[in-house]
This record gives structure tokens, C-alpha cells and sequence, in this order.
């Protein structure tokens, strides 16, 4: 402990422990401590399927129908990776993709008119799909050969749209699409949470969506990946890249303060003990005040004995409710996994309904998902806060992460991790530039 260290990291949530292995492949010295006694912090898999029901403080142990509660790992947050998305090539150029197993989801549905209907993955789906009309799965198409041409390097392919001025509104229009293929575009495409998007400039828009089929190009039937045994392997992965490159994991430290002189980090007291640092990174409950509450997440997840209805009895899918198909400001979404990804006894399914919280009975405005996953075996209720850092480290060197929000994928996380990097070292990450350092200091041989 007493030694000095380049960064030192505390919690080992997903984003602590990809910026703890980032920062070791970079050479730099990383001392990473948590004061629970578990990877993963907020983001962690739970098991066995008692500690689950302890955590919920539900009374008794889990009915025998439950099967082994070794088979359970059940994640806090559920979130699936998108294919090609900022994650997976964070994983890739770290190689952590070596400790993990992936497997595709197998559909993504969304919810019109209180029915659920699959996002169609390929033309020959869209055409046959009952979300439009006839005319309109004609414009529809249109409209997705327009964004797959798109590029925004290349005034020829915008026809006339300015993607850094014209709104998303204004595009559609251009392409006569009507409301329910709007909110099935904007949701279950390009995965926004709310309809704010519609009048800012088209080109994240049509970026986001340009991920989503790319996504899905890789695989055939959902543009998402899952984890073999859940989420927790994540950081336990990077845990372990951190560890190769140097870094030193410390589980079950007590943080008994945060050493700051003239306003500036110099170290962590754990048991008496002070570790000197230079920069310090943390996820917002090691310092409640240095960050702001920014709202709520609910998030319920439900135990099963059957796969959702009207999946055709897909062993995994992601269900998003789009926000005006349910009077709501922001989407509700659903995320199932099973057995066949080792997180849950044989034959049992999960289901984690999630969204902003918006009223004061959370619990009524999660109902519309819930409604479409009865019976329900058992479920374990949560409402967190989100947190926001209010101190941007430049002054103080502490680096404070975002709380996890409601979306099912890891594109927010990775632009907070982006972020983060950016203010601690003053310029922007590039994947490539990682690749590069890390076979400078590591040498290209050792990694073949």
C-alpha cells in the first residue's frame, strides 16, 4: 500500500475497470481497490441465486423449483454490446475477448398498439412485416438505402440534406415516413430514449442507425452480443488485462479517505494505510460530495419459467416500448437472457424491465413491460439514483464516472469512458493509438 502509483481506481464497475486496463496497457503504474468483496460494483452478476435474494432482503431461500442456485448469475444492470459498437472494439484491441464467450441475442422486438412485433433485421423482414403498411415499407426502404449510402465525408451521397443543420424531423419528412415508423426508426434503430433527437442535426442520427445495421450485418439476427456466465465477466476481464500489464487488484479495502492538498489528489487511506497517487479515478459512491443526482432508474428483474410471448420462443430478445406508444417522456426496455448463456437454472428465463422514472410510483410506469412477461415466478425491484460528476478532475485529478442509465447497450458507458480519457490525459482515445503504445512498450511477439 505504500507505494506510489501513476492512478489509482476505486470500484471495479464495468467503466473503472476498462479505464484501469487502458491506463496499464498505456505503462502507466495502477493500484485498483474495491470495498466489497465482489467485481462488477453496481454492475455486478450476482450469485448464488440466495445472495440475490438477500440483496432484495426477500425472505426465506429460493424455492426448490428454482433449481441450483449456483446456476444463477444475475446482472444489476442488464445491457447487451452491440456488435460493432465502441465496447466490442474496446474488447478487441485489449484482447480481453480471449477470457470471454459471446453469444448473438436472438431477435429485438418492439412494442406498438400494446402487441410486440420483431424489428426487422433484413429486407426481405421489413417487406414482410406487419409494423407497416404497404407504401410505407416502400418509402421505409428507401429511406434505409439512403442512410446505408450516407457517408458524411461525401457531399454527393446527402441529396440535398446538410447533416449538421437539417433535423432528423426534416428527414423524415423528406422521406414521407408516418409516426409509428418514426418511433420504431428513432427507438429501435438508432435506440434514442426520447424524442429530443428530433430536432437536433440529422447526423447522429443517421450514424446511430448506420451502427445498428452494420451491427446486425455481422450476425443475421440481432445486432446485440451477450456474455457466456453475464455481464460480471466484463470487468473481471479487464481486471485481468490490468493485471498482465502490472496493475496491482486490491478486493475488500475499506476507503477510509481521500487525501487532497491544495486542492489537488495526492493519495487514498485504506487501514491506516496511505497510497500516493497522481490521478484518481472513481465511480460517484466514493465521493457523494463531489457529484449531483440527475434522476432515477427503476429496474425490476423478473424470474420465468417461459420465454416471452409473441418471440417465438426465442431463448434471448430485447423489447423496447417506445415512449408515445405509453403516454411517457422516455422508453421502457426489456432485456431477456436464459439458460442457454449460463446465467440461469434450465428451462428459466430473465427478464430486467427498465426505465428513467419519470412519477412518483415508478412502479406503475414499469407496468406496460411487465404486463407483457406474466406470470412472473419472482421478481426483485430496484430504484437507483443517477449520478453526474459535478467536478471535472481538471483541478483536483479526480475522475468520477457516470451511474449506469436505463439503455440496454454500451455506447453511453463507452462515451463516458472517452470522456474520462480525454480529461485525464488531454487528448482524445484512438483505438488505433492504443494498438500502437501497447506494442511499443509490450513488443508485437509476446501478443501473437
Amino acid at each position: 500500500m505504500n507505494e506510489e502509483y501513476d492512478v489509482i481506481v476505486l470500484g471495479t464497475g464495468l467503466t473503472e475497470c476498462i479505464l484501469s486496463g487502458i491506463m496499464s496497457v498505456n505503462g502507466k503504474k495502477v493500484l485498483h481497490m474495491d470495498r466489497n468483496s465482489y467485481y462488477g460494483g453496481e454492475s455486478a452478476s450476482i450469485t448464488p441465486l440466495e445472495d440475490l435474494y438477500k440483496r432484495f432482503n426477500l425472505p426465506g431461500t429460493p424455492p426448490e423449483s428454482m433449481g441450483r442456485g449456483r446456476d444463477w448469475n444475475v446482472d444489476l444492470i442488464p445491457k447487451f454490446l452491440m456488435a460493432n459498437g465502441q465496447l466490442v472494439k474496446m474488447l478487441l484491441y485489449t484482447e480481453v475477448t480471449r477470457y470471454l464467450d459471446f453469444k448473438v441475442i436472438e431477435g429485438s422486438f418492439v412494442y406498438k398498439g400494446g402487441k410486440i412485433y420483431k424489428v426487422p433485421s433484413t429486407e426481405a423482414e421489413a417487406l414482410a412485416s406487419s409494423l407497416m403498411g404497404l407504401f410505407e415499407k416502400r418509402r421505409f426502404r428507401k429511406f434505409l438505402v439512403y442512410v446505408a449510402s450516407f457517408d458524411e465525408n461525401d457531399p454527393r451521397t446527402f441529396e440535398g440534406v446538410d447533416p449538421k443543420k437539417t433535423t432528423m424531423r426534416d428527414v423524415y419528412k423528406k422521406f414521407d415516413l408516418g409516426q409509428d415508423v418514426i418511433d420504431f426508426t428513432g427507438h429501435a434503430l438508432a435506440l434514442y430514449r426520447t424524442d429530443d433527437y428530433l430536432d437536433q442535426p440529422c447526423q447522429e442520427t443517421i450514424n446511430r442507425i448506420k451502427l445498428y445495421s452494420e451491427s446486425l450485418a455481422r450476425y443475421g439476427k440481432s445486432p446485440y452480443l451477450y456474455p457466456l456466465y453475464g455481464l460480471g465477466e466484463l470487468p473481471q476481464g479487464f481486471a485481468r488485462l490490468s493485471a498482465i500489464y502490472g496493475g496491482t487488484y486490491m478486493l475488500n479495502k475499506p476507503i477510509e479517505e481521500i487525501v487532497i492538498e491544495n486542492g489537488k489528489v495526492v493519495g487514498v487511506k485504506s487501514e491506516g494505510e496511505v497510497a500516493r497517487c497522481k490521478q484518481l479515478i472513481c465511480d460517484p459512491s466514493y465521493v457523494s460530495d463531489r457529484v449531483t443526482k440527475v434522476g432515477q432508474v427503476i429496474r425490476v428483474i423478473c424470474i420465468l419459467s417461459h420465454p416471452i410471448k409473441n418471440t417465438n420462443d426465442a431463448n434471448s430478445c430485447q423489447i423496447i416500448i417506445p415512449q408515445n406508444q405509453v403516454n411517457r417522456k422516455s422508453d421502457i426496455y426489456v432485456c431477456m437472457i436464459s439458460s442457454a448463456h449460463n446465467v440461469a437454472a434450465q428451462g428459466k428465463y430473465i427478464a430486467i424491465a427498465s426505465t428513467t422514472v419519470e412519477t412518483a410510483d415508478p412502479e406503475k410506469e414499469i407496468k406496460p413491460a411487465l404486463d407483457l412477461l406474466e406470470p412472473i415466478e419472482q421478481k426483485f425491484v430496484s430504484i437507483s439514483d443517477l449520478f453526474a460528476p459535478t467536478d471535472p478532475g481538471t483541478e483536483s485529478q479526480i475522475f468520477i464516472s457516470r451511474t449506469y442509465d436505463a439503455t440496454t447497450h454500451f455506447e453511453t458507458t463507452c462515451d463516458d469512458i472517452k470522456d474520462i480519457y480525454k480529461r485525464m490525459m488531454g487528448s482524445e482515445f484512438d483505438f488505433e493509438e492504443m494498438k500502437r503504445k501497447k506494442n511499443d512498450i509490450y513488443g508485437e511477439e509476446e501478443q501473437q
